[in-house]
């Protein structure tokens, strides 16, 4: 395999399962190994995994903060269409996947790297959404799943093998994990082992960014979002850049129980898991967001919006971001959200968002005309003419149907 690949852009975490794949990639291809870490505020000390690559051997490391490109150019984006996958999963994981994946082939063209390789396993969506984006950006590039490929069958394994490269392992690393988790920016997901089960409730312990609800403190807390042709870009009138605005409301969603999502998915390979999520600033903003809609949006193109809301959601689940039709319904999206200007007020308590105001220099909504009192700009006469109109066919049908 020495002559196949040259130079390959690794994902890495610095944790034991791409630590292993790193000397595995050095040993099976022969080759040099450029490592990548991205901070996509996943709150971890990323330096560790510079201080790792380094010890060893890696010459070409790279350890880059994304956490504005990341808001900026991925989750806001996405959070104009409201995207939201089987009615409860806000797409954490997901819209990750894509930057880094962006990432690693800027590195590779930049290092004259010929491969990338990721630590994604063979049974889950992150191979298919790593994978698509490589070939999106950089047909010709060669990719290696090591998951896919290697001897390795379990957790035992991958430690002897680690023992045997002199490959560090903290204590708390040995044993059997209770589940796996993933987090950034967004979100942090909890999946695997203890939750296996979906019928077992999980242990308080997996919740690591929210306070449960029914621990929140009993004291209500109220805010303000301000938005920009469909972006948040103040909270409390104190203008925030894009990461810094995410950050902000996942410390007030997350003191406040704001975000826990219990859920069984179907993922893209073609099964079923169940996760727990974590998502309180993005619980927030998609209900602020949502209430800003209201009153700035036209229903017609509200609702045609929400028609293509599912299958946006679809595609960024399933890795498809960078596909043609990804980015023509964000161009459609992104022109509905220019009118999407204004204020939201909100409470937060509990677990629960609840919006208590929203006005805009855009608003649709004309007090004159829905008043229960007299008014001069609505003949409520009218009705009986549209009402009929749109009960004809109804009685066509039933009539047909009684005769039939």
């Amino acid at each position: 395999m020495s002559d196949d690949v040259k130079k390959v852009v690794l994902a890495y975490s610095g944790g034991l399962d791409t630590s292993v794949i790193l000397k595995w990639l050095q040993d099976t291809y022969g080759c040099k190994v450029v490592t990548f870490t991205a901070d996509l505020g996943q709150g971890e000390e990323l330096e560790s995994a510079r201080r790792k690559a380094e010890m060893l051997g890696i010459k070409e490391i790279y350890v880059d903060d994304l956490r504005e490109e990341f808001v900026r150019d991925f989750v806001f984006p996405m959070f104009r269409s409201g995207a939201i996958y089987e009615g409860a999963y806000l797409l954490g994981t997901s819209i990750a996947r894509p930057l880094i994946a962006k990432r690693q082939i800027e590195i590779a063209e930049e290092t004259g790297a010929d491969a990338v390789a990721h630590g994604a396993t063979g049974k889950g969506n992150d191979q298919v959404r790593f994978e698509l984006a490589y070939y999106a950006l950089k047909p010709d590039i060669r990719v290696i799943a090591p998951w896919r490929e290697w001897e390795f069958k379990s957790r035992a394994r991958l430690i002897e093998y680690a023992e045997q490269n002199q490959i560090p392992i903290p204590k708390d690393k040995r044993g059997e994990p209770p589940y796996s988790q993933d987090a950034n920016l967004l979100h942090i997901s909890s999946e695997g082992k203890a939750l296996e089960d979906p019928w077992v409730e999980p242990d308080e312990s997996v919740y690591t960014r929210i306070v449960p609800p029914w621990k929140a403190p009993d004291q209500v807390t109220q805010i303000t979002i301000d938005f920009e042709a469909g972006d948040p870009v103040a909270v409390d009138s104190e203008k925030l850049t894009p990461a810094s605005i995410l950050t902000r409301l996942n410390e007030l969603g997350g003191v406040n129980g704001i975000g826990i999502t219990d859920i069984v998915e179907n993922r893209f390979v073609g099964m079923k898991s169940r996760g727990i999520y974590e998502t309180p600033g993005g619980t927030v903003l998609f209900t602020a967001r949502r209430a800003m809609e209201s009153i700035t949006l036209d229903r017609g193109a509200m609702h045609q919006k929400d028609e293509l809301m599912a299958r946006y959601a679809e595609l960024v689940y399933n890795g498809f971001w960078f596909a043609p039709e990804r980015e023509m319904l964000q161009a459609a999206i992104d022109q509905a959200s220019e009118r999407v200007t204004g204020t939201v007020r909100l409470k937060l308590y509990k677990g629960n968002v609840i919006v208590t105001g929203r006005k805009s220099p855009n608003s649709l909504y004309d007090a004159a005309m829905v008043t229960f009192e007299e008014d001069a700009v609505y003949n409520q006469g009218d009705a009986e003419g549209f009402i009929k109109i749109n009960a004809l066919r109804l009685k066509l049908l039933k009539r047909l149907k009684d005769r039939g």
